[in-house]
């Protein structure tokens, strides 16, 4: 495994809720960064959102560990769950609350 991935999978291991974006949570670059964070905002649990266009090599091994080939990604609770199109469909569904509510220690 090389490093990157090991970075990757700290990462992940470190915060509940984590964002693979463009730009940081105080100066996002992408309307999809922006509109990720906002989801996330609503539910006012703590997240991190890591900003990949400072690092092709990261976001390239994101891209082949997830399948995923778009930014944002998100990881709740150490899973991959896409972006917000993934997120929003859960969300009508009553399913991010309860996994948030689980991720947190809520439930």
């Amino acid at each position: 495994m090389s490093a990157i991935e090991d970075e990757i999978k700290s990462e992940i291991a470190e915060h509940k809720i984590l964002i693979y974006g463009k730009g940081t949570k105080s100066a996002p670059q992408c309307g999809f960064t922006v509109e990720t964070i906002q989801f996330f905002n609503k539910y006012g649990y703590p997240f991190e959102v890591i900003n990949c266009l400072e690092n092709m090599q990261k976001r390239e091994a994101l891209s082949q560990m997830t399948n995923w080939p778009t930014l944002p990604k998100v990881f709740i609770n150490g899973d991959f769950y896409g972006d917000t199109d993934i997120l929003d469909e859960m969300e009508s569904k009553g399913e991010v609350e309860p996994l948030l509510k689980k991720a947190f220690g809520d439930a």
